[in-house]
């Protein structure tokens, strides 16, 4: 830390003068354009958090597109076979056919 220190003192450049005159420059070039990208309204910060919340949406589209053809196709099984029909009535509304003993779970 005290090299850096030693930097802004224009007393201590002697022979390096232009070197350290540039080093200094260049330091704070830097920090003024890293502060820039921070602070300013499209900052690098938001492009991040951005990248984030596209890269979730992605996943839960993905996610969805699964669930919708898991979806199509226990539609396509229920419209095409009455058994399957049937049981699907029987085990997710509680259908009976004639005769059938049905059982009320509380």
């Amino acid at each position: 830390m005290g090299k850096f220190k030693d930097i802004w003192d224009k007393e201590k450049d002697g022979n390096r003068a232009q070197q350290r005159s540039f080093l200094r420059f260049a330091i704070v070039v830097t920090a003024l354009f890293v502060l820039f990208l921070f602070i300013k309204k499209d900052s690098v910060v938001r492009w991040v958090q951005a990248g984030f919340t596209i890269r979730s949406q992605e996943r839960r589209i993905e996610e969805l597109k699964r669930d919708n053809e898991r979806l199509d196709a226990k539609m396509k099984m229920l419209t095409t076979s009455k058994d399957s029909l049937e049981q699907f009535a029987r085990e997710e509304f509680g259908f009976a056919e004639p005769g059938d003993d049905v059982y009320i779970e509380e």
